[in-house]
C-alpha cells in the first residue's frame, strides 16, 4: 500500500526537504500507550501527531517497530516487514503515514542493517549447517589453533565480538549483543535482500530512513586484528569511559570502504521515489566527521549523516561547537550534518550538560535555540521540548542490557527512554497499565499539559522558536561562519541568497556585555529572549540569545 496518495496540501512536494528540517524522533515504546500493556505502540503515536505538528517539526523518526524478541528493544530484527504484536499491525502503520502526511508532517522509519535478531529466519537458517543457502549470510569464522576467537575485536557492549555456535563449530560476529548477529554485506544476496526491505517501506509511503550503526555494515574481510589505540586519543562519544571498545582503533571491524558502494545503491532505489531523504548514524570516536563527510559527498549516497561530537558527555562550550561545525565543514565540503543533542541512546542534554545549573528551564532554551540555529539538519528527542532531565532509576528497574553488563559505573540507557509525560497524573497520561519503566516523578511537573498554557515554559519556547526559525531560510539552509567563540560567548553569521543572520548567545551563568558588529542591524524579534541595547553594545542575560539581519 502506498500511502503517498493520501496526502494532503499541507505536505508539498519538495525532494529537498530534509536540509534543514527539524527531525522530532519518537521512540515508540515511551510514547503512548493505547492498549493498556503499559508499552507504547502505533496507534499511540497517532494519536499524538498533533503535538509534533504544533512543535513545527518537519518530520518524525521512528525508532523501530518490527517484529523482535526485543533483546535490545526492538534494535533486533526478526522480520523487517511487519510490525511487532506489541506495537500494533502494519495497518496501524499505515494510519499512522496518513495522519502524519494529513498533518504536514514526513515519516522516517529506523533501519537495523548491520545486524538481526539471532531469531531472524536468516540466521536459523544459516547456523543449522555450513552448507545451506544462507551459510554465508552472517559473518562465520573457524576459530584459532587453540579454540579462541579469530581476531581481537570488540562488542560494544562488552566482552568479544566473537560468539561460538557449537552446531557449526564455529564463531560468528556480533558488535553488539551475542543475540544480534552481523549481517555479512559482502555476500551480495544479504545486499539484494536489504534492498528489497528498503523499496518494501518505501511503497508503503515512508518518506525516509535513520540508518542505524551506517559504518557498521562491513567487516574485513581477512579478519585483521584492530590495533591498540593510544590512551590519550581515547574518548568517551560512542561507549563509555569504563568499556574496553575504547582500547582500539576500530579500522578493521567497521568504517570499511566497501560500504561505499553499497550506499550509493541505497541511494538508487530512494532516488527511484519522490522526496525520499536518509540520514546515517556514524558511531566512531576518532573519524566520526570525516566518514560522515565520506558517506553525505558527492550526492550519491546518503543524504546527512550525524556522529557523536554532540551526543558526548563533554562540556559544551563555544569553541567546542564551533570547532565541530569547522571540523565537519573540512571534512565533508560536500556533505550535509544531522545535529542532535540528545537520543535513545545517551544521558538527555540537559542533565548531561547542566546538572549544576541553577535556571535548568533558561539553560533549556537556550541549547533549543543554539541546536536550531546551527548548520545543518536537526533532530529532537522526546521529551527534550519538556526539558526533561534523566530518570534516576533502581538497579531491579532495569531493562537495558547495556546498563545492566557496565552498572554502577555506566547506568545504561534507560534513564533517557522513560515514558513521555503528558499529564501531571501518577501515570503522566502515558498508559492505564504499569509502564515498562517507571516514570520519573520529577518529570510529572514538566507534563505537555502543565507547560501548555504557560508562556514561559520550555514547551512555548520551542514551538516559539521554530516559527521564529522558518521566517528565515538562512537558518535551514544557510551557511555559518563564526565571529567569536572565545570564552561564554559564541556569534555567528548566517547567510543565504542576500539574507545574512547575526545570531549571539551567551552559553553561562552570568549576564555578559558585548560591542555589537559594525553594521546596519535589524534586531529580530519573536524567539522569546530578552535583552538590552545602550549605544553599540548589548547586555544578555544569563543564558541568553540575540538575533539580528544585516541590512
Amino acid at each position: 500500500m502506498n500511502t503517498t496518495e493520501t496526502t494532503s496540501s499541507l505536505l508539498r512536494p519538495d525532494k529537498d526537504w530534509w536540509r534543514g528540517a527539524v527531525i522530532y524522533q519518537i521512540y515508540p515504546r515511551s510514547f503512548q500507550d493505547t492498549n493498556g500493556d503499559g508499552i507504547g505502540d502505533l496507534k499511540g503515536i497517532t494519536a499524538r501527531l498533533p503535538h509534533v505538528a504544533s512543535l513545527g517539526a518537519d518530520a518524525i523518526w521512528i525508532s523501530p517497530f518490527f517484529t523482535s524478541p526485543m533483546r535490545d528493544f526492538g534494535y533486533d530484527v526478526s522480520n523487517y516487514k511487519d510490525v511487532d504484536p506489541i506495537f500494533g499491525t502494519l495497518e496501524d502503520f499505515d494510519a499512522l503515514i496518513a495522519e502524519a502526511h494529513r498533518l504536514g508532517l514526513r515519516v522516517m522509519i529506523d533501519l537495523v542493517l548491520s545486524h538481526t535478531s539471532d531469531q531472524h529466519p536468516w540466521f536459523v537458517e544459516s547456523r543449522s549447517s555450513r552448507s545451506n543457502a544462507k551459510a554465508d549470510w552472517y559473518v562465520w569464522a573457524d576459530s584459532k589453533p587453540d579454540g579462541t576467537p579469530p581476531n581481537n575485536w570488540l562488542s560494544i557492549f562488552g566482552g568479544s565480538a566473537w560468539a561460538w555456535d557449537p552446531t557449526r563449530l564455529q564463531y560468528y560476529l556480533h558488535n553488539f549483543l551475542t543475540s544480534q548477529p552481523d549481517l555479512n554485506l559482502h555476500n551480495p544476496e544479504v545486499q539484494e535482500a536489504l534492498l528489497a526491505v528498503e523499496r518494501f517501506w518505501l511503497e508503503r509511503g515512508v518518506d525516509g530512513f535513520r540508518l542505524d550503526t551506517i559504518n557498521f555494515y562491513f567487516h574485513d574481510k581477512q579478519l585483521r586484528d584492530n590495533p591498540a589505540l593510544a590512551p590519550e586519543r581515547r574518548n568517551a562519544s560512542t561507549a563509555p569511559a569504563v568499556n574496553p571498545y575504547n582500547y582500539q582503533e576500530h579500522i578493521y571491524d567497521k568504517n570499511r570502504p566497501e560500504n561505499l558502494e553499497f550506499l550509493k545503491r541505497f541511494r538508487a532505489v530512494m532516488d527511484e521515489f519522490p522526496a525520499i531523504a536518509a540520514v546515517g548514524e556514524v558511531g566512531d570516536s576518532q573519524r566520526g566527521l570525516e566518514i560522515a563527510g565520506e558517506y553525505t559527498s558527492g550526492g550519491d549516497k546518503v543524504h546527512m549523516c550525524y556522529a557523536f561530537e554532540f551526543l558526548a558527555p563533554d562540556t559544551l562550550t563555544p569553541h567546542g561547537v564551533a570547532e565541530v561545525l569547522l571540523d565537519f565543514q573540512k571534512a565533508a565540503p560536500e556533505g550535509w550534518a544531522c545535529w542532535a543533542f540528545s537520543n535513545h541512546d545517551v544521558v538527555r542534554h540537559v542533565s548531561r550538560w547542566g546538572h549544576r545549573i541553577a535556571d535548568h528551564d533558561a539553560h533549556a532554551k537556550l541549547l533549543a535555540s543554539l541546536l536550531m540555529s546551527l548548520r545543518g539538519s536537526v533532530c529532537i528527542y522526546q521529551g527534550e521540548e519538556l526539558a526533561l532531565t534523566e530518570a534516576e532509576l533502581a538497579y531491579e528497574d532495569l531493562r537495558d542490557p547495556y546498563g545492566i553488563q557496565f552498572w554502577p559505573d555506566f547506568k545504561g540507557r534507560d534513564g533517557c527512554r522513560t515514558p513521555m509525560v503528558w499529564e501531571s497524573l501518577p501515570d503522566g497520561g502515558f498508559s492505564d497499565a504499569k509502564p515498562w519503566l517507571p516514570i520519573s516523578e520529577s518529570h510529572l511537573s514538566q507534563a505537555v499539559a502543565v507547560q501548555e498554557g504557560d508562556p514561559k515554559s520550555v514547551l512555548q519556547h520551542y514551538r516559539r522558536f521554530l516559527q521564529f526559525r522558518k521566517a528565515y531560510p538562512a537558518f535551514a539552509k544557510g551557511e555559518i561562519e563564526f565571529v567569536e567563540t572565545k570564552g561564554s560567548v559564541l556569534a555567528f553569521l548566517r547567510s543565504f541568497g542576500n539574507e545574512k543572520l547575526f545570531c549571539l548567545f551567551n552559553m553561562s551563568g552570568e549576564p555578559v556585555t558585548k560591542e555589537l558588529p559594525r553594521a546596519r542591524l535589524e534586531v529580530l524579534e519573536g524567539h522569546g529572549f530578552v535583552f538590552e541595547i545602550m549605544d553599540n553594545e548589548i547586555n544578555l542575560p544569563a543564558w541568553g540569545a540575540f538575533f539580528a539581519r544585516l541590512v
